[in-house]
């Protein structure tokens, strides 16, 4: 392990470098994926959510594990939760640059309408985890195995919703539709694979380092692990999501705009559950560190899905700002969410 005993500028140096080479990974994670999704026809839907989702995810995910395997639990479950919050409002940024229609209109998908769907109901499994009694096996707790399981059954919903929808969002003339690009079909698919490997093997370094440095910046500075780990290392972590989704709105691929967001958010909830299993003081939901905060952060990123899945089910072409309803909610409930859990630590 590298020796992380430098001084204050040098961690916020350290940190904000990583978080640069988290953000610059993504923009080419997001060009990789989309000619991914073209080239071997999977789609924009399950390409987001399945690569690029995971991919944006890995600096978060192990971010999150080594701040748990050092015992540091409420930075780990603060990160994973934060950035599940961060994520979803990168959502109205990328609506801001869709200056057209709103993207939860233009970017209308049953798949994605289903991934959030799931993933309100795996964040309920988590709040269960931080509310219910203190039990766990070998120091996981019962919540972690449902959260896997529970992931892993969700998914095949998720494909299943792709390969054989009951129905259909009404098409109008600012629907954009998934329509693979031609040239992209011919590009090699080796390249495209190494690629994102190289971009995941970047983001996934930088992440550890993110979760490095923000220890020490919490005994540096003394702000609460609730803080550094819900605002500032899960705004580190998720900017791949953010980069790319704005990104993939201005080359026109909105539906994996939605999809990166929504699918590394799915991801995200599992964080909780490798942070628990590295956790080997007990269960990490109930570690002494853990308490109000993490359960008011897990309610506001569900809050903030529901707003957003009744964002993509109403489908408002244009709101305030040239935006819809819902980017205006989730921006103000995000902001105010935040402030709540600063001012009150």
């Amino acid at each position: 392990m590298l020796d992380f005993e430098i001084p204050l500028w040098g961690n916020l140096a350290l940190f904000f470098g990583s978080a640069g080479v988290i953000g610059v990974a993504g923009v080419k994670a997001a060009g990789l994926a989309d000619r991914l999704a073209d080239r071997t026809g999977m789609g924009e839907a399950v390409t987001g959510t399945v690569f690029l989702g995971f991919l944006t995810a890995l600096p978060g995910l192990l971010a999150s594990v080594v701040a748990a395997s050092k015992g540091h639990a409420a930075l780990a479950i603060s990160n994973a939760l934060g950035g599940i919050a961060v994520q979803t409002t990168a959502l109205a940024v990328a609506d801001i640059a869709h200056s057209r229609a709103n993207l939860e209109h233009a970017a209308a998908s049953v798949p994605n309408m289903m991934q959030a769907t799931m993933l309100i109901a795996l964040m309920v499994l988590v709040l269960c985890g931080l509310s219910g009694p203190n039990v766990a096996v070998a120091h996981v707790h019962p919540a972690t195995l449902l959260l896997i399981l529970a992931a892993g059954s969700a998914f095949w919903l998720v494909l299943g919703t792709r390969d054989q929808p009951m129905w259909k969002p009404t098409q109008t003339d600012e629907t954009v539709e998934d329509e693979p690009n031609e040239a992209y079909r011919k590009g090699s698919l080796r390249k495209m694979v190494v690629g994102l490997v190289i971009s995941a093997g970047l983001t996934g370094v930088s992440g550890a380092l993110v979760a490095e440095s923000s220890e020490n910046l919490v005994e540096q500075t003394g702000i609460p692990e609730a803080v550094v780990g819900g605002l500032f290392m899960a705004l580190a972590t998720s900017l791949p999501e953010l980069v790319t989704s704005v990104a993939a709105v201005r080359r026109g691929a909105l539906t994996l705009a939605v999809s990166d967001v929504v699918g590394g958010n799915f991801f995200d909830v599992l964080f909780v559950a490798g942070a628990d299993l590295f956790y080997l003081q007990g269960s990490i939901y109930h570690a002494e560190a853990v308490g109000q905060s993490e359960v008011f952060l897990t309610s506001l990123t569900i809050l903030l899905n529901v707003i957003l899945l009744a964002g993509l089910i109403f489908r408002q072409k244009k709101g305030p700002g040239n935006i819809g309803f819902e980017s205006v909610l989730m921006i103000v409930i995000y902001l105010c969410g935040f402030l709540v859990i600063s001012l009150a630590l």
